[in-house]
């Protein structure tokens, strides 16, 4: 699977990518990660120098609102011409654009199922400030290639959080990702409570164990406790 993330600041990502299953699904090629930031999309850029730092060019991408309003937008241009290098890049392959806004469709297991098995080709576009010139995704939705999706009832100050976390979520549905498909929880009983060595530790002069019906060896008994405590 292979995820193209239009964002502002690619290094926000890096070090979650770095770790763990999924820097391992990268390791492997299972997962492929690349970014597409919006001011390198830009004309027109301009001149800045940074502390210890050589000069380089930095486009400008975000604008103050028409109609007043506080913060600043993203343009749509830069926005459009990076999903457009994505596109380049997938070719005539299918694809899946997921837009983030705090107004989208709730994100959920069963849609990520759905699109990892349908699309391999995945484009999240990140949004910042006070968003995104709302003609990104009137260019876009027209081909019903894209999906406005919110990853819960709240809003963040980017859309880098969202990205990852879709990501976790699809990469763990890759063949080999995770070793073995049964590790997916939708796909067996799991349960909130989970229990490992030892048997029993005391903590301030309290015992505490594991229940005794995952000891007992009896599958049917334990399946039912998991779809209790799930």
């Amino acid at each position: 699977m292979h995820f193209h993330i239009v964002t502002l600041f690619p290094k926000a990502l890096h070090s979650y990518l770095g770790e763990s299953i999924l820097k391992r699904a990268v390791e492997d090629k299972k997962v492929k990660v690349s970014f597409y930031n919006p001011r390198n999309f830009v004309k027109d850029k301009w001149k800045r120098t940074r502390p210890n730092d050589r000069s380089h060019s930095v486009g400008r991408v975000d604008r103050p609102p028409y109609a007043g309003g506080p913060g600043m937008v993203i343009q749509a241009e830069p926005v459009v011409y990076a999903i457009e290098g994505a596109l380049r890049k997938i070719k005539n392959k299918k694809y899946k654009i997921i837009f983030l806004s705090p107004s989208g469709k709730q994100f959920t297991n069963e849609y990520a199922g759905k699109i990892s098995q349908k699309y391999k080709n995945i484009i999240i576009v990140c949004g910042r400030y006070e968003g995104i010139d709302a003609r990104v995704k009137k260019i876009f939705s027209a081909s019903r290639r894209m999906d406005e999706i919110s990853v819960g009832p709240f809003i963040l100050t980017g859309g880098e959080l969202p990205a990852m976390v879709i990501m976790d979520v699809m990469a763990r549905q890759v063949p080999g990702v995770l070793g073995n498909l049964d590790s997916l929880e939708e796909r067996r009983v799991s349960s909130s409570e989970v229990y490992t060595r030892p048997e029993v530790f005391k903590y301030k002069n309290k015992l505490y164990r594991v229940p005794k019906v995952l000891l007992s060896g009896h599958r049917a008994r334990i399946e039912e406790w998991k779809k209790r405590h799930n």
